[in-house]
């Protein structure tokens, strides 16, 4: 089975557990009890439509090339007046003694 057939099939059992809610939700009313329930069903729908997206090249998967570009760093020194008025960790402001 590809994963492609593994999503499809969360994707139908997940239409059948949002049809079961509704159902549920039918009988017995909506409650703060069956609120969470329908928020958590939508929220694994879009859980899943994330993954989707992700599976498809939306976004760089770990371990490919776009996520492991390199990237250069120039040897020129950066401009000093970055550094005014910054404090060196741990030993605080130049004018002031360490503790």
């Amino acid at each position: 089975m590809s994963v492609q057939d593994d999503l499809t099939a969360v994707e139908r059992s997940l239409d059948a557990l949002v049809q079961a809610v509704g159902k549920l939700e039918t009988r017995i009313g909506g409650g703060l009890d069956l609120r969470r329930v329908r928020s958590d069903t939508d929220h694994l729908r879009e859980s899943l439509a994330l993954l989707k997206q992700g599976l498809a090249g939306t976004r760089p998967a770990p371990g490919t090339k776009a996520e492991d570009e390199m990237v250069t760093i120039p040897d020129t020194p950066y401009n000093s007046a970055l550094w005014t008025d910054a404090e060196d960790e741990g030993l605080g402001a130049k004018d002031r003694h360490a503790p």
